[in-house]
């Protein structure tokens, strides 16, 4: 992973020590609220319901076992004993004192962390496929780029201050597994002809109010050329996007207002300036020091297959079901790609007690070269486990809490925080997965389901995904009563796709029968092999609908 040099030291720390002063200023009331929020505000730190939120940068979601000790000191020093990790990659901590916040960012940068662009209308912390580097089906290793792209757009002046937030995020692999389309710019680093490195560039895709599919306005970005095209869609946006209206200024309503073919040509144009006003292309000398800290770890020279993993599949049903779920193969032979859930029945989504972070430090070291990945789906990899030991790993998991043999099945949904502690939604999302969690804990009768993907957000922010769930749920206030509504259809890889309304909603009480409908409408109509993505796109609403609202 990168390792920052002195100057990248010496920028946290400085910011750390401004940021510090900034807050003595906020407690003395040298300075309002208002006056604070934008300072706190480039430091990641949120007002929420009942306290600050403070959210930390995780670049492309790859951790250390350090940093991941640090983070574990910081949740229990400092907060109250956990952590949540985020759909961007990222982990917050839902109540920190704001006078504790300048102490938490000095343990950071002591790790090489920091909070810096995790929120404000900037670029935000850049996301990337959770298996970049390890996966069978990846052409490029996308981090190297991911990370190039960090540095030049952390304290960009051009970008400090855009109409709102901006996303990025990066795949190299067959399957995009980063949803790349549904990101403000999305890059699929792929080979020409030639054999040469360039990009395939989304532009304009996004959730919240108003969910689009990115569009692909450039095929072929050559490597040298990302940062000056990125700088073009940018200089192109921060002109014409909107700031009057909030609702319509992220770069997916610039794009559909524009059309495409007129955004495109508006980016061909000032990517053309660029070039003459003698924009320094990115040279292979920068590309090659970054990408010499993505090298690959001291693998061992192992078989590829494992007579002792062959043995425990046999021997043990339980563990066998968990490395058919939560195992991947790996490019290297001999090695695995491990999957641990943070989704189980009593505990929200995403979240992890800092005991649970010392422990998976731990197994980094022991089993994954000290390394941890979280991911977009709330959930963290071991990226780099020798076959012979995933028993031995997955009986440490089971008694830490991480082993549920769950991934891509319905107890693996995606939830916000929701209610319970954001200021914007309109209902809690923690208590009904709790419900589904509870509700659907048959194994056997989720893996008979198949992949199923199930999201689910507090407001139309749709900070849980909610448009790009096979199923996706959100939550709304009907005249003062938190009601649930239904999408069906969504999908955030390569079928990109956006979930259609299903009707009216239904309360916290009618939320599970509702899934319960939909889950034996999908058993009786499916295909012998047919997932439900594939049954619905087949079938359609309609006969779903049919039978939800039969007798609602």
């Amino acid at each position: 992973m990168y390792i920052y040099n002195e100057n990248d030291q010496r920028i946290i720390e400085e910011r750390a020590a401004q940021f510090a002063g900034q807050v003595k200023r906020r407690l003395s009331g040298e300075i309002t609220e208002e006056e604070f929020r934008p300072l706190r505000l480039q430091n990641g730190l949120y007002l929420q319901l009942h306290a600050y939120m403070y959210r930390i940068a995780v670049p492309y979601g790859l951790l250390s076992s350090r940093q991941f000790r640090k983070l574990a000191h910081i949740a229990r020093t400092y907060d109250r004993g956990y952590g949540h990790m985020t759909t961007r990659q990222n982990i917050q901590f839902n109540w920190p004192k704001l006078e504790d916040v300048p102490k938490i960012q000095q343990e950071l940068a002591s790790v090489q962390m920091h909070s810096i662009q995790t929120s404000g209308n900037c670029i935000r912390n850049i996301s990337a496929d959770q298996f970049a580097g390890v996966a069978r089906d990846e052409a490029i290793d996308p981090r190297p780029y991911a990370e190039i792209m960090r540095q030049w757009s952390t304290f960009h002046p051009e970008f400090a201050y855009l109409p709102r937030k901006f996303k990025l995020a990066f795949s190299g692999a067959r399957e995009d597994r980063a949803a790349i389309q549904f990101h403000d710019i999305g890059y699929r680093a792929v080979k020409n002809d030639a054999g040469e490195i360039g990009f395939k560039v989304y532009v304009g895709g996004g959730m919240g109010r108003t969910p689009m599919i990115g569009k692909l306005i450039n095929e072929f970005v050559p490597e040298k050329d990302l940062m000056i095209y990125t700088e073009a869609i940018l200089r192109v946006y921060n002109q014409f996007g909107r700031r009057d209206n909030k609702f319509k200024a992220r770069i997916k309503i610039l794009v559909h207002e524009l059309k495409v073919e007129e955004f495109t040509r508006r980016v061909n144009r000032e990517f053309d300036a660029l070039l003459t006003e003698g924009a320094v292309p990115l040279d292979q000398a920068e590309i090659d020091r970054i990408s010499a800290h993505f090298t690959d770890p001291d693998y061992l020279d192992l078989p590829e297959t494992s007579d002792s993993l062959d043995h425990h599949l046999l021997d043990n049903r339980d563990f066998s079901f968990w490395y058919k779920q939560n195992v991947l193969p790996h490019k290297k032979a001999g090695y695995a790609i491990v999957n641990l859930s943070l989704k189980k029945p009593g505990v929200p989504p995403g979240d992890i007690t800092d005991d649970q972070m010392l422990a998976v430090a731990d197994l980094a070291d022991r089993y994954s070269f000290g390394e941890i990945r979280s991911t977009h789906e709330q959930n963290l990899v071991l990226a780099d486990v020798a076959q012979d030991d995933l028993f031995a790993l997955w009986q440490a998991l089971k008694e830490l809490g991480f082993g549920e043999p769950n991934i891509g099945t319905l107890q693996d949904m995606i939830c916000c925080p929701g209610l319970d502690f954001c200021t914007l939604a309109n209902a809690r999302s923690i208590p009904i997965a709790e419900k589904i969690t509870r509700r659907f804990d048959d194994m056997d009768y989720l893996y008979d389901l198949g992949e199923l993907k199930l999201k689910m957000s507090g407001c139309i922010n749709a900070c849980g995904h909610h448009h790009v769930g096979h199923i996706g749920i959100l939550g709304v206030n009907k005249k003062g009563a938190e009601s649930y509504q239904i999408t069906l259809g969504g999908s955030a890889g390569d079928d990109a796709s956006i979930g259609k309304i299903m009707g009216p909603g239904f309360d916290a009480d009618g939320i599970v029968p509702a899934l319960e409908n939909i889950l034996k409408t999908y058993v009786d109509l499916r295909e012998e092999g047919e997932e439900f993505l594939a049954t619905y796109r087949r079938v359609g609403m309609t006969p779903f609908k049919e039978q939800l609202y039969a007798y609602h």
